[in-house]
């Protein structure tokens, strides 16, 4: 189906410690910022914060499973955070489609995520492509 001018949908996920260990695992990002207290403690976060790339990770699952959908991907994002997320934050990435392409099956989203408190952490725009099945 579709997506639609003003279509909404949102996702939320609390980030734990696991996450963070988990993902540095598989990406080998292992920076003091997210691992050392001692040197968090001494930076403006003041306490470990997660990776980015969780953050943005809640947006690929965002578009791929509820906007557009399933077969989703990204072409392109700009987007920019704006704040910390911190180790046991619950962030909740939402996503209205703005445009959509007349012949292919092509959007544009704004995206923002907050945490919990209400606070951005990250705003911008992506472009999106949804690949079906029957018509690739």
């Amino acid at each position: 189906m579709k997506p639609q001018i003003g279509q909404t949908a949102t996702r939320s996920l609390t980030l734990t410690a696991e996450h963070v260990r988990t993902f540095a695992e598989l990406t080998g990002d292992f920076n003091p910022l997210h691992f050392d207290e001692g040197f968090a403690a001494k930076t403006k976060f003041g306490r470990l914060v997660v990776q980015g790339g969780l953050t943005t990770g809640l947006l690929h699952a965002l578009v791929a499973t509820d906007l557009p959908g399933p077969g989703t991907v990204f072409l392109s994002q700009d987007w920019k955070f704006t704040a910390p997320v911190y180790i046991d934050d619950t962030i909740t990435a939402a996503a209205e489609v703005v445009s959509v392409h007349e012949s292919k099956p092509v959007c544009e989203l704004r995206i923002r995520v907050t945490r919990q408190d209400d606070e951005v952490v990250l705003e911008g725009t992506a472009w999106c492509y949804t690949f079906s099945p029957e018509a690739d």
